[in-house]
């Protein structure tokens, strides 16, 4: 799956920017101000959230684990998995963005 947050509605202005990694890795992160509320990774995003919802979306379905970049203060998805749908993807962005 491809994530594009383009066709998420609800979310106010944000910019992004690629951040390399090393070599072969980089990242996208989108902004609101200077703060992320969402990182796209090769095969994976990254969202913010709250601790309870962290819990219970780690808890419910594998491929959804803690953030390496928000760490507990987030989740961090397997894009590949295909366990959540795009409109439950939609939810957690607006979620993560109003968070920021």
């Amino acid at each position: 799956m491809v994530f594009d947050i383009s066709k998420v509605t609800g979310i106010g202005e944000y910019t992004s920017k690629i951040e390399k990694i090393d070599e072969n890795h980089k990242r996208e992160l989108f902004l609101k101000g200077d703060k992320a509320f969402l990182v796209i990774n090769k095969n994976t995003l990254e969202l913010r959230t709250d601790p309870e919802l962290r819990k219970l979306l780690t808890e419910k379905y594998e491929s959804v684990m803690d953030s390496r970049y928000f760490g507990k203060g987030g989740v961090e998805i397997v894009t590949a998995g295909d366990q959540l749908s795009e409109s439950e993807l939609a939810d957690l962005v607006r979620l993560s963005y109003n968070l920021s």
